[in-house]
């Protein structure tokens, strides 16, 4: 499912969002904009030199051999390209319809760098195990880059997997679901400029970059600030509570 930005009508979009459980909004940012927040990405990770790899374990099964991946925490405290990305209303704004609320606070950030040739998957897997919350209005958005052709190790869904509720995860494989087959899951290709929305219930995960590019996506975990965590995690989370759209009204900020 994909609305294209600019003929957006948001009840619309929430409507699909809440049977599908995500939705792609094609051209968000434009061309130029992708590339420039591209180019940022990979020059604030080089300037930072982290060699940390976040690959699951459970992911090795996926690809036949040793994969690699980049990521940052918390890109907004590194540039300020980031933060004025995180506040733009035409983020916020999907954010907030696709939630059915008005307020839309921060839970955490990641920079993701699929390298070429053995980028690291992603098994199929919930959001909430990591940090459940309980009326479950907690979302995601992935900003592309750069191109995520299903030869760069796209992002793929189960529609309407989130209608289920809380899955039980495999604790013991980072929280991935070994019943669900990867094959069931529908690839959701994007160009640069692309957001993918989704809640924190939808099942996805995404293949391996084979390709001789890497894929360069933004993670943003946000919610509303009415639905209390159930357990606090992400502590170490930089600006976790940081109010994107609207107002808090529990003054609860990074609780």
């Amino acid at each position: 499912m994909t609305i294209t930005q600019g003929t957006t009508d948001l009840p619309a979009l929430a409507s699909q969002y809440a049977e599908q459980g995500f939705v792609l909004v094609k051209g968000l940012l434009s061309k130029e904009e992708a590339a420039a927040y591209r180019a940022t990405s990979h020059a604030l990770l080089e300037r930072l030199n982290r060699d940390d790899d976040p690959t699951w374990q459970s992911a090795m099964g996926m690809s036949g051999g040793r994969t690699r991946l980049q990521h940052l925490h918390d890109a907004q405290f590194y540039d300020a390209a980031f933060s004025r990305l995180l506040v733009d209303p035409r983020f916020t704004d999907v954010a907030a319809a696709v939630m059915g609320v008005e307020d839309v606070q921060l839970h955490h950030t990641k920079l993701f760098v699929k390298p070429p040739e053995n980028g690291s998957p992603f098994p199929l897997h919930q959001d909430y195990p990591f940090f459940p919350h309980k009326y479950h209005r907690v979302g995601a958005a992935i900003f592309h880059f750069d191109d995520a052709p299903e030869e760069k190790g796209c992002v793929r869904v189960i529609p309407g997997s989130h209608l289920g509720g809380p899955r039980e995860h495999d604790p013991e494989g980072s929280f991935h679901l070994p019943d669900v087959p990867f094959d069931d899951a529908v690839p959701q290709p994007a160009e640069a400029g692309d957001v993918l929305f989704f809640t924190y219930l939808t099942v996805h995960g995404s293949g391996v970059n084979v390709s001789n590019e890497p894929r360069t996506t933004w993670l943003v975990q946000y919610r509303d600030p009415s639905d209390p965590p159930t357990v606090k995690t992400h502590d170490h989370s930089l600006g976790q509570g940081m109010m994107l759209r609207g107002v808090d009204p529990t003054g609860r900020s990074g609780a």
